[in-house]
């Protein structure tokens, strides 16, 4: 059964709300989020990215950081940018995007299950960056990011949401500069409160879609106090950390694409042998986006190439390996580019979906000599893997469109 609760959120008032909401601090650089922020004292990045406020000499995972996002955090809320809840609510959060909605509700969901398997994990997560969202939390005394958690739906709960989106007025209606249209509705009566935590509590597992290093931090701090306050009863707001929990079918899964620096001492001729030692290798004439299983577009000197995969490698009986991401890591990054563990070398980087052919085409013409266009993780795959409590390789998921930032606060005390 997955545990979720109402909580007293602390939010922005509604006339600044879309000036807060910011996309998570993980899907840009330093340099990246400043300029978003340039200009707007009331970006939330002010204390989700606060080394912004820093000097550029300051490292970003410095104390002063995290002393700044504390500061950042407490004028928003000195100046009434951010209010506080007065009752405990649950609330149900809409993203549009073009013709495609995603729905779901916004609740604190419990640690323990974490702990005990009820929220499954398909990634592992980086220590620095686990350690950042940590000492975030900690030193704003406050789960500052929400995870994006999905399940198998369920009518009772589709029942509930849908009578929100239908029937009631929302607290906030925005558009972002990205286009996605944000309607969030607070679900408030006490008996329509009680209905989601009794339906959550059938659902037989939650899965993490984006945010694992959001959700290691949360089980990092509960971890912490309980260990400081060995009476714990489990009801304390540091067992608890905040979600959007939307249906599977409403989730999109988008490509996450691979850059390398180099080709580990290859010519780019010995490169392209090497890959049709073991998969189909064609030449195309323009940018080649993958459209199905099994093939991947690559771009190397100016010139794009179609990888495909033959079926002994998709027909693998085991889940992960027979994933596109996990063939391409094993034989081409892995064998022939010596990239043994994509989540610490330094040699690759990782372009999500939504930036485009463009950005691969960019970053291979700046700084690396060749990138990799993926086709989409399917979100059964994702679950698959999970409920056999395996884990994808580094960057195997992107989605879209994403929970927005700054929008829900969880103090923990």
């Amino acid at each position: 059964m997955a545990i979720i609760k109402p909580f007293k959120a602390v939010r922005p008032a509604n006339e600044y709300v879309k000036m807060v909401a910011e996309l998570p601090y993980d899907v840009m650089n330093r340099e990246e989020a400043k300029k978003i922020a340039e200009g707007n004292k009331y970006s939330y990045l002010h204390i989700d990215r606060a080394e912004i406020d820093l000097d550029d000499k300051v490292n970003e995972h410095d104390e002063q950081v995290y002393l700044k996002a504390k500061e950042n955090l407490d004028k928003f809320k000195e100046k009434n940018i951010f209010i506080k809840e007065k009752k405990d609510a649950i609330y149900i959060y809409r993203e549009i995007v073009g013709n495609r909605a995603q729905t779901g509700i916004v609740a604190c969901v419990a640690v323990d299950d974490n702990l005990n398997g009820i929220v499954k994990k398909h990634e592992y997560t980086k220590p620095e960056k686990e350690l950042d969202r940590t000492n975030h939390i900690k030193y704003c005394n406050a789960n500052t990011g929400t995870v994006l958690l999905t399940y198998k739906n369920k009518e009772e709960i589709d029942k509930i949401i849908d009578y929100y989106v239908y029937f009631m007025t929302p607290i906030y209606d925005f558009k972002s500069d990205d286009g996605v249209i944000h309607t969030i509705w607070k679900v408030k009566k006490e008996r329509d409160i009680k209905d989601l935590v009794n339906e959550f509590a059938k659902v037989e597992n939650l899965y993490i879609a984006d945010g694992h290093h959001r959700c290691a931090a949360a089980e990092n701090i509960a971890l912490e106090e309980r260990r400081k306050n060995p009476n714990y009863t489990g009801e304390e707001e540091f067992n608890y950390y905040t979600a959007m929990i939307a249906p599977y079918t409403d989730l999109k899964v988008m490509d996450y694409n691979r850059v390398v620096k180099d080709l580990n001492g290859f010519t780019e001729e010995e490169f392209l042998n090497k890959i049709k030692e073991k998969f189909i290798l064609r030449e195309v004439e323009k940018n080649y986006k993958p459209d199905e299983k099994g093939h991947v577009g690559m771009f190397i000197n100016d010139k794009w190439y179609e990888i495909e995969f033959g079926k002994e490698y998709l027909d693998k009986k085991d889940v992960v390996k027979a994933l596109d991401i996990s063939i391409l890591q094993e034989y081409i990054l892995d064998e022939i580019l010596g990239i043994k563990n994509p989540r610490t070398d330094k040699r690759i980087d990782f372009i999500g979906g939504i930036r485009g052919i463009k950005e691969i085409e960019k970053r291979v013409k700046e700084d690396m000599k060749v990138g990799f266009l993926m086709y989409p993780t399917h979100i059964d795959e994702l679950i698959s893997v999970a409920d056999e409590n395996k884990i994808m390789p580094a960057k195997s998921t992107w989605f879209e469109p994403k929970v927005r930032c700054g929008l829900f606060l969880h103090e923990l005390n």
